[in-house]
């Protein structure tokens, strides 16, 4: 057995440990752990949920990518685009992409007696997932669109539906601008009332039955105006993005949810910078911590480092017994802030008792991302930066002599 070791956890959890002076500077110590724990458990959790939350929204309402003829305008009406590609209704090139549904979109303008609001009619087909979008309803249900009718059924967002006095079941009529110029208008029925949180959504998007977009246009049922592909995975879109491109033909290109609205990623970013500084002020308040608790305990010691040293023990293998003394100190804390941590962080995830103001943040409440790996990673990142810091206060033990600590005894 290796003698540090088992020396460190005989002193450090054995009875004579219990009364003695250093208790106190200890239990601070220990306190210190278990709060940079707790803060780096919730700092990364919430984080990454965030960002997470916003590039889900992002891409549940735009999916992942979104295909678009290469000439395609800036604008919100769609360009014309064949169904009939290789990539639909299965993109078996790219393994990464789950689902691939065909979208158009037209704008308009809704227009009441006492009220109007420029929006946009996002035409959607019976190959639109609705189980990915069922989150976001909050009255009613999603329009019902099938192959052979036309319906008018529409979604609408609870921003419009407030300013405009609409709710489930309400009727309306948005003007369109028709081929010649002149306006076209269309009525529907408010099937249910949705909020993504998403300001550029919530502010001018209505959802509807594509044959809606492409009887203004005047074109087939053949006749699309893009498509959206879901990925296995939101963190990777860049890399499937490019697999995407590689795999469609020269008149068509693709793009990122994060790449379309590349200023809400920017933001996004911003989560990073901000969960790395967090970590490191906390890593320095432990280490600092940490480091005041092993110079006390070499400093209370030194009778029992002069009196090893007299025994033969070399200078290194003192140092590591009180490095792990240190550490074994470590444990409680870790273990009480990590408890404390992981049970307020599960508590946010099942009753979402923080809200955000979805207007700065585009979430409604603090998300939460549990992951066991992570949560193990910030433990041992904790534990082997501390190891590797307190290598230098140990440094006091080798200017210890047996003779001086013998004086300092009497």
């Amino acid at each position: 057995m290796n003698f540090s070791w088992w020396f460190a956890k005989k002193i450090g959890f054995g009875k004579t440990n219990k009364n003695n002076l250093s208790t106190t500077i200890i239990r601070i110590g220990q306190i210190a752990v278990a709060i940079g724990i707790l803060v780096a458990l919730i700092t990364v959790s919430t984080g990454i949920g965030a960002r997470k939350g916003i590039k889900q929204k992002l891409a549940d309402f735009n999916g992942h990518i979104t295909i678009r003829p290469y000439n395609s305008n800036q604008s919100f009406n769609s360009d014309s685009l064949s169904i009939h590609q290789d990539f639909y209704p299965e993109f078996k090139e790219v393994p990464e992409i789950t689902h691939v549904q065909a979208i158009a979109t037209k704008s308009g303008i809704i227009r009441t007696a006492d009220n109007f609001s420029g929006v946009v009619l996002k035409g959607v087909g019976t190959d639109f997932d609705t189980l990915r979008f069922k989150p976001y309803m909050l009255k009613g249900n999603f329009p019902k669109i099938s192959k052979d009718s036309l319906s008018t059924e529409v979604a609408v967002p609870q921003k419009i539906a407030n300013e405009m006095h609409f709710d489930v079941d309400s009727s309306f009529v948005v003007y369109f601008i028709g081929d010649s110029g002149k306006p076209v208008y269309r009525r529907y029925k408010i099937s249910g009332i949705f909020r993504t949180d998403i300001k550029d959504f919530d502010d001018i998007y209505i959802l509807g039955d594509i044959k809606q977009v492409q009887r203004l246009n005047h074109w087939d049922q053949n006749t699309v105006g893009g498509f959206e592909l879901f990925a296995k995975d939101i963190e990777k879109l860049d890399q499937v993005t490019q697999k995407v491109n590689d795999n469609i033909d020269f008149s068509l290109y693709a793009q990122s949810a994060t790449s379309t609205f590349s200023q809400i990623n920017d933001w996004i970013e911003v989560f990073d910078t901000n969960i790395f500084v967090v970590l490191f002020i906390m890593m320095v308040v432990v280490a600092i911590n940490m480091i005041m608790v092993l110079l006390i305990l070499i400093l209370e010691r030194t009778h029992s480092i002069g009196l090893l040293k007299t025994m033969g023990a070399t200078n290194w293998r003192i140092r590591k017994i009180f490095i792990y003394y240190a550490l074994f100190i470590m444990v409680p804390g870790l273990v009480i802030g990590n408890l404390v941590g992981i049970s307020l962080l599960l508590i946010q995830k099942f009753f979402k008792l923080i809200k955000l103001p979805a207007d700065n943040y585009y979430l409604s409440y603090a998300p939460v991302h549990l992951d066991l790996f992570q949560i193990l990673m910030l433990n041992l990142a904790a534990i082997l930066i501390s190891a590797v810091v307190l290598t230098v206060p140990s440094w006091l033990i080798s200017r210890i002599t047996p003779n001086q600590a013998m004086k300092i005894k009497e």
